[in-house]
């Protein structure tokens, strides 16, 4: 059995902050992002807004689109670093939220590369007869974890959710390939506030997103064509068979990188952050979902998925459409 995406969605908050808005608490300009970001805005979470709550209606709209019952759903894996509490877990209270009574539910944390995590345990469950549908959700509220005075982190993150329903059939293909480096786990890192040291330091600069960015640039720009190749490699598959590449949207200049690294054509890279920033484990469905709901994805054509993130962690999945 392979599981087959059959429907896609995604929530965003209603709030934008533009570049401008982050000129008003840190000394940057909206040229300054562009350039080296690509981002232009991002949706944060306002009161009311929670991860959960987003998770909850991407989820919603994915079963939507795939016109499957919640009753249907028997597994539920949302990926973030973001809940709003420890216990329950955000999938159980998308669970609540939808009445997907009969789904075993659990999260997962492999930060940016969450969602492609998430996406290949769903896939091992379904392929076992374990599970026949799947909800893979990758939500995210950074702006908890985002330091707002700090100029190197706070231009690039934002915040959202983004869902597929997964269904095991008999025909199709999914192979994938992922990695860890933890000896390189210092370059992004983020202190849980809920440990009794931080009680009295809720605000301590630790307990904020830390990261040395051009380690991540450069471990992004060699590892993630890296992970490509290997895939397709091994499947004896070429780029030209992939229609697109939709990767985690950290930063555009990272895409593009990637695009050069493996002499593929630009336009197979489509990007979003300029819109949303990056949005971790939520990036690759919600640029997935608005491919989707474009038209942009064609039946019987090829996929690769690949992200990167804190640990560290990458990988590339390849899917038929």
């Amino acid at each position: 059995m392979t599981g087959k995406i059959c429907g896609t969605g995604s929530c965003v908050p209603k709030g934008v902050w533009d570049n401008r808005k982050l000129m008003e608490l840190v000394d940057t300009s909206d040229q300054w992002i562009r350039e080296r970001t690509g981002v232009a805005r991002r949706h944060i979470a306002e009161k009311g807004e929670t991860t959960a709550s987003l998770a909850s209606q991407a989820a919603l709209f994915a079963l939507e689109n795939a016109g499957i019952k919640a009753e249907q759903v028997d597994l539920i894996i949302t990926a973030t670093v973001s809940p709003g509490e420890l216990m329950p877990s955000v999938s159980c209270l998308v669970q609540k939220k939808l009445g997907a009574v009969n789904a075993t539910c659990f999260d997962l944390n492999a930060a940016c590369t969450g969602f492609l995590f998430a996406l290949n345990t769903a896939q091992a469950y379904l392929a076992q007869g374990i599970y026949k549908t799947a909800l893979v959700i990758g939500a995210e509220v950074l702006s908890n974890l985002t330091n707002w005075k700090d100029r190197s982190t706070c231009i690039l993150f934002g915040d959202g959710a983004g869902a597929v329903v997964v269904s095991a059939q008999e025909t199709g293909k999914f192979v994938q390939i992922t990695h860890s480096v933890g000896e390189k786990g210092d370059v992004l890192t983020c202190t849980c506030r809920n440990q009794k040291i931080y009680e009295k330091r809720a605000d301590a600069p630790e307990t904020y997103m830390q990261m040395d960015g051009r380690e991540i640039f450069q471990f992004a720009v060699s590892r993630v064509p890296e992970a490509i190749e290997e895939l397709l490699k091994r499947e004896q598959m070429n780029i030209g068979q992939i229609a697109h590449f939709v990767l985690h949207q950290a930063n555009e200049r990272i895409v593009r990188s990637v695009a050069r690294r493996l002499n593929a054509e630009q336009d197979k890279f489509p990007t979003n952050m300029e819109e949303f920033g990056n949005t971790s484990s939520a990036s690759i469905p919600v640029l997935l979902d608005e491919l989707n709901r474009k038209g942009m994805l064609k039946r019987g054509e090829y996929i690769v998925f690949s992200g990167f993130g804190a640990g560290l962690s990458y990988g590339a999945s390849l899917m038929e459409w």
